[in-house]
């Protein structure tokens, strides 16, 4: 296949189905900041639909979609992750969401990433974090607490990803990453 481009999908979107479109919409409007971009009934898709982002430039973040069948499973979503800027956003998002007296609120440390875990209306894993300047082997995580100073918790970060044997900067590892790109293409 030479003279082939190498396409490679960047993710950029979620749709969820859900049991209460109002109730979901709600939350990830109150609590996440979303704004509804669009909502209306699908013509093939026989679905009440709400297009939700945070994002000028993406038209949907996130599609609730109606009609979950009420005898389904737990949901089998992992987690639907969003990230901040840094540390002081992430520590308002705690806040934001513990005010809300939503379930569940775990803050992890990652080592490259903080983040904090919890649960939406319906069950769903959800994850607010953002990036750290390092990379160390993964799976990683520490309980943190997020209303600690920022000094505090980058010092004890910092401390705890230098014993990583995987330990480095994290645009060494995204270099890394890039190389493998492209040895692909």
């Amino acid at each position: 296949m030479t003279g082939t481009t190498t396409v490679r999908p960047q993710l950029t979107h979620m749709g969820i189905n859900v049991y209460d479109v109002d109730a979901m919409e709600a939350f990830y409007c109150s609590v996440l900041g979303l704004v509804v971009t669009d909502r209306g009934v699908g013509t093939t898709f026989k679905a009440q639909l709400v297009f939700l982002s945070s994002n000028p430039s993406s038209h949907h973040q996130l599609v609730l979609a109606s009609g979950r069948d009420p005898g389904s499973p737990a949901t089998s979503i992992n987690q639907i992750s969003f990230k901040v800027e840094d540390l002081d956003q992430l520590r308002e998002m705690y806040r934001r969401v513990r005010d809300h007296g939503v379930a569940n609120l775990r803050p992890l440390n990652h080592g490259n990433a903080w983040s904090m875990y919890f649960s939406d209306p319906e069950g769903n894993n959800v994850e607010v974090y953002c990036d750290s300047p390092w990379y160390i082997s993964q799976p990683h995580g520490d309980l943190f607490d997020p209303e600690a100073p920022t000094e505090q918790i980058v010092a004890e970060t910092e401390a705890v990803c230098r014993q990583d044997p995987a330990f480095m900067p994290v645009e060494q590892w995204r270099e890394k990453v890039r190389a493998q790109l492209e040895a692909r293409a």
